[in-house]
């Protein structure tokens, strides 16, 4: 799974300002990981903030977003000098500079602390819910998903604004409610800027010490029934063995 962390380093601004109209063009990267299909360079073209056409190397051709923006995307399409020359941009000048753009935001970042454990459901439309609770990243900008058996969960997910600690790092506690299947897989999976690949967190109910109270309820109720069975059984055992001595046996004939 590839980082969806996306680093935006805005290359190149070009303005231009005649009788109150403003033109501009932005050039730019955007990449998860220096490797280069994990890197796309893109250009847009602006009018009075508006975009009228723009070029993707994903897409590998122009755009149109206006009426002058289609006819600008149709006539640079058909001039074969002009694709060549921004189809090798991702491999000319992104790719050449992204090793130093990327370890830049690695080194100035702070890794998360993951936590994930259970709580009281938030509606009857499943009868458990898991939290995966994120502190100690910076900067905030992160994405929490979950996969079950391998499979992202898309469906009953609810996700948290990044809420800032104060010391300058973030957190953040999205909720999974899921009806539990036997010997099923269940690992929150964070994507962050300190992170070179996927942090991926199993669910171990083992481990969990945040049972829902109604579970903690029922498992405390168990263990003292349990417990009290024992008493009750070695107190009558203990008053068998001591009537069993004090008994006078009279042999029968």
């Amino acid at each position: 799974m590839a980082s969806s962390f996306l680093c935006l380093s805005l290359l190149f601004i070009s303005l231009n300002i005649a009788d109150g109209f403003l033109e501009y063009t932005i050039s730019r990267c955007v990449f998860n990981s220096t490797d280069l299909k994990d890197i796309e360079f893109i250009k847009s073209y602006y009018f009075n903030k508006v975009e009228d056409v723009g070029f993707s190397s994903s897409v590998g051709k122009y755009v149109g977003y206006t009426e002058p923006g289609l006819k600008y995307a149709e006539n640079w399409n058909n001039d074969p000098a002009v694709m060549t020359k921004w189809r090798t941009e991702k491999e000319r000048y992104c790719q050449h500079n992204i090793g130093g753009w990327y370890s830049n935001p690695l080194s100035k970042s702070a890794l998360p602390t993951v936590r994930l454990h259970s709580m009281t459901p938030l509606s009857s439309r499943h009868p458990a819910t898991l939290v995966c609770s994120v502190y100690d990243f910076y900067p905030s900008k992160i994405k929490v998903s979950w996969l079950r058996d391998g499979e992202e969960v898309t469906s009953d997910v609810t996700s948290t604004e990044e809420m800032a600690d104060g010391d300058w790092y973030y957190q953040t506690h999205p909720h999974l409610e899921y009806t539990p299947r036997s010997g099923e897989e269940i690992s929150c999976v964070v994507e962050h800027a300190s992170l070179e690949k996927p942090l991926i967190t199993d669910w171990d109910p083992s481990s969990d010490s945040s049972m829902p109270e109604s579970e903690r309820n029922k498992l405390a109720i168990g263990a003292s029934g349990l417990i009290l069975g024992l008493i009750l059984s070695l107190a009558g055992f203990i008053y068998y063995r001591r009537k069993a001595r004090g008994r006078i046996l009279v042999p029968t004939n």
